[in-house]
């Protein structure tokens, strides 16, 4: 593909998101008086309350928590504005200035308030069990239940001041230095300077030649930043341990576990399904390389198109596609998601300085969802951009559950975003006659599905290994990183892709390892879960958008396999896994099927 070939306008150039709902800038008056007035706030809330939480009945729990969720709400408001500004713009020193101010407020805000955890942790079984079952506490039960399951985990109130206080200046520091370091880096290629996000891009473009000049522009880049890189995960990975050594956890996993309200069986059970199925993926592998005219796929053959001149799609089309399909769903779904294209909750413009990937920003309940995303008119766009804006439906919908509430577990938390580009591709799959276009479709679903679930289980394996050898073996080098890593991509691909030596230090970029560890588990968490329920909307459509705007609605108030019990699943069943690894055969099934007409 030529140069002039990849600048094509999509009209997302244009896109930027107004932030103005949450402050209008960083010399916002509001945002000034916010920072002052919360830390004041929080200094008379912990005078009316501190010492005395096992003393109060229902009715004053529950004016504490009100006041509680305000002081939250204030402080996330704050800190989503600061972060949402600099991930558009990395480089720009006043947005990071804002970033470090918000995140040392909210450390001191979470020294003062930590109290309340401390002390209700501390209530007898039975006295907290009298108030869980209180009926005015009852629109705050969950969240009374689930933190219960700290109780051996919480430290005293001075130990949980100091681990706050140093976060700012310790693990938060890091992780802001590695999104800088990855943000501000320039990638050549073919004589000119790229973002690592436009650089990516090129590996799902048609031309072998240049998916092998952007793999070899990433490497290169990787490897210069090897040695800053390679501190950072060994600086992050030694803070883990000492934090769940102080904090009692037995694994480096619990942690994550627990906030995700679920259990190592249930989690087990996830990867030993989906890793039980790496022969499956090996399989697709040799009939892709098969459609490509391939004799070998390499590493960077794996998310090549079909379709070799793939159209590029516009911003207008991309968002009449999700649109259609989330309107035709459901109309309040419809309804709420054209509120982030009509009220610019959307930030797509590729540029430089800005982070890479997509999210998208439940911010709080007071305010609305933004999404976050890097749009360069392919395929898989639209369907990042549908999986976003599943996300922000579903922290629109949840914000009625308040502060404490309204965000659910990461394991039930890519339901609705998963289930909204699975809504999108049945839509584009259903207007497709020609068998080529339908097997290129289907192509780039199961490339998706592969990164979603056997991918991040693959990755999954790689943290449990990193955070094990470096409990064991110490300070990991670049290249010990490197041989973990490689050992689960082998696992995964099997014969079937021949990785490169270059593929080795590939692990070094990713954010997830670092932002929050052990979350890459609950992508296959999702996916699979919602091939079971698009199933069951398939064969039981009578009302199922309506119980399925009820889960999303539902947030973090109830216990995640109550929710999806709902829905007529069973998530804590082991063998609930094999319903979406068997949607997923079904799919490779039918790509073999096609590739034999064509």
């Amino acid at each position: 593909m030529s140069d002039t070939a990849t600048q094509v306008k999509t009209g997302a150039e244009e896109i930027h998101w107004d932030l103005s709902d949450l402050y209008a800038s960083s010399e916002d008056p509001q945002l000034a008086k916010d920072k002052k007035d919360i830390l004041k706030e929080a200094d008379a809330f912990a005078d009316q309350y501190k010492g005395r939480v096992a003393e109060l009945n229902a009715s004053e729990f529950k004016g504490m928590f009100e006041q509680y969720e305000a002081l939250q709400d204030k402080g996330g408001k704050i800190g989503s504005f600061a972060y949402l500004q600099w991930s558009t713009d990395t480089g720009n020193a006043a947005f990071g200035k804002l970033v470090q101010e918000a995140n040392e407020l909210s450390s001191e805000l979470s020294q003062k308030l930590v109290f309340l955890n401390v002390e209700w942790l501390k209530i007898p079984d039975e006295q907290a069990q009298q108030l869980i079952e209180a009926p005015e506490l009852a629109f705050y039960r969950h969240y009374l239940e689930s933190s219960r399951r700290y109780k051996e985990h919480v430290l005293e109130e001075k130990q949980e001041q100091v681990l706050s206080a140093t976060a700012v200046t310790g693990r938060n520091a890091w992780v802001r230095f590695f999104d800088e370091t990855l943000g501000r880096a320039k990638f050549e290629l073919d004589g000119k300077e790229y973002s690592e996000q436009e650089v990516l891009s090129k590996l799902h473009d048609g031309d072998r030649d240049l998916r092998i000049r952007a793999h070899a522009s990433l490497t290169k880049k990787f490897k210069e930043l090897a040695h800053p890189l390679t501190f950072v995960f060994n600086t992050l990975l030694a803070d883990k341990s000492t934090t769940d050594k102080l904090r009692k956890y037995p694994s480096w996993i619990t942690s994550r576990n627990l906030a995700n309200e679920t259990d190592g069986k249930t989690v087990n059970a996830l990867v030993d399904s989906v890793t039980s199925k790496y022969p499956l993926v090996q399989r697709y592998y040799k009939l892709k390389a098969r459609l490509l005219g391939l004799d070998e796929m390499k590493d960077y053959d794996r998310y090549a198109p079909m379709m070799q001149n793939e159209a590029t799609i516009t911003w207008d089309e991309a968002k009449e596609m999700v649109m259609d399909s989330y309107t035709n769903f459901n109309s309040q779904m419809g309804e709420i998601t054209g509120y982030f294209f009509e009220k610019n909750w959307i930030d797509a413009a590729i540029k430089p300085g800005k982070r890479g990937g997509a999210y998208s920003a439940g911010t709080v309940p007071s305010v609305h969802p933004y999404v976050f995303m890097n749009f360069d008119g392919k395929i898989r766009d639209v369907q990042t951009l549908a999986h976003e804006l599943g996300h922000g439906v579903h922290q629109y919908l949840s914000r009625q559950q308040g502060p404490l509430q309204a965000s659910t577990p990461l394991t039930t938390a890519e339901t609705a975003s998963v289930f909204g580009e699975m809504l999108v591709f049945q839509k584009l799959l259903k207007e497709l006659d020609d068998p080529q276009e339908r097997l290129a479709l289907i192509i780039g679903k199961i490339d998706d599905t592969i990164a979603t679930v056997f991918r991040q289980i693959s990755m999954n394996r790689f943290e449990n290994a990193m955070h094990t050898a470096r409990r064991e073996e110490g300070e990991l080098t670049t290249e010990r990183f490197s041989e973990l890593w490689m050992d689960q991509q082998k696992a995964l691909y099997g014969d079937s892709v021949q990785l490169t030596d270059e593929y080795g230090i590939w692990w070094s970029y990713i954010p997830h390892f670092l932002h929050t560890p052990g979350y890459v588990y609950a992508y296959a968490f999702g996916e699979l879960l919602v091939l079971a329920l698009y199933e069951e909307y398939t064969q039981r459509p009578e009302g199922f958008a309506d119980k399925y705007m009820e889960l999303l609605s539902a947030g973090g108030s109830e216990w995640p396999e109550d929710l999806v019990a709902k829905m007529g699943l069973d998530i804590t069943d082991p063998g609930f896994w094999d319903k979406g690894l068997a949607a997923f055969e079904r799919m490779v099934e039918e790509a073999e099927e096609l590739a034999k007409e064509i």
